[in-house]
């Protein structure tokens, strides 16, 4: 199907927008444009797959819808168990803008799962204004066996702080890339216990 037609489908959809969760009032004009960029993130994930990336793609904007920086997670082709997408989106929105202290930018994040623990310390510190989010960590964790962390009360935390939260959008389409992941037998990194 078709990226435009299949935002034509869910946008209206009152089921798709029933799921999304927020730390403030859900503002509908917010969550259509997350959906546009969220679900375009997720029909590129197949070729990030394919060149070695994980199942994970985040993408920087600025208040004007200006594209800044978009990575993916690259944990395992680099070698380096900290870099998931966000931490390496928001190194390269650093290196675009040329600061460590992206704040005065307003710049929003949208990101195809929950960020984890790690990335949500990221988040907090580098200065970006608000983060949508697809696929919650409870499905990560169920479908990936992947660890998310421990992460009490964060939307509140990240709402004392400034940062506007969105998440569960586009959730089904999300899933399906994570389900393909794993079935297609690639590596869902862990240390181990």
């Amino acid at each position: 199907m078709k990226f435009n037609s299949l935002l034509n489908l869910l946008l209206p959809n009152k089921k798709y927008s029933a799921n999304i969760v927020a730390n403030e009032k859900i503002n509908t004009q917010k969550v259509k444009k997350a959906a546009k960029i969220i679900l375009q993130l997720q029909s590129e994930m197949k070729d990030y797959i394919a060149q070695g990336s994980g199942p994970f793609l985040a993408a920087i904007y600025d208040e004007k819808g200006n594209l800044i920086a978009k990575t993916a997670n690259s944990v395992v082709s680099e070698g380096c168990s900290n870099n998931h997408a966000e931490v390496n989106v928001i190194k390269a929105a650093e290196k675009a803008l040329n600061t460590y202290d992206l704040s005065s930018y307003n710049l929003s994040l949208y990101v195809t799962s929950e960020p984890c623990m790690m990335c949500l310390g990221a988040i907090m510190w580098s200065g970006i204004k608000a983060v949508y989010y697809s696929v919650p960590s409870k499905r990560v964790e169920e479908i990936t066996h992947f660890d998310e962390g421990f992460k009490p009360n964060w939307f509140e935390e990240f709402k004392k702080r400034g940062i506007t939260v969105y998440g569960n959008i586009a959730q089904a389409e999300g899933e399906k890339v994570l389900k393909s992941y794993v079935a297609d037998g690639y590596t869902v990194y862990q240390p181990e216990r």
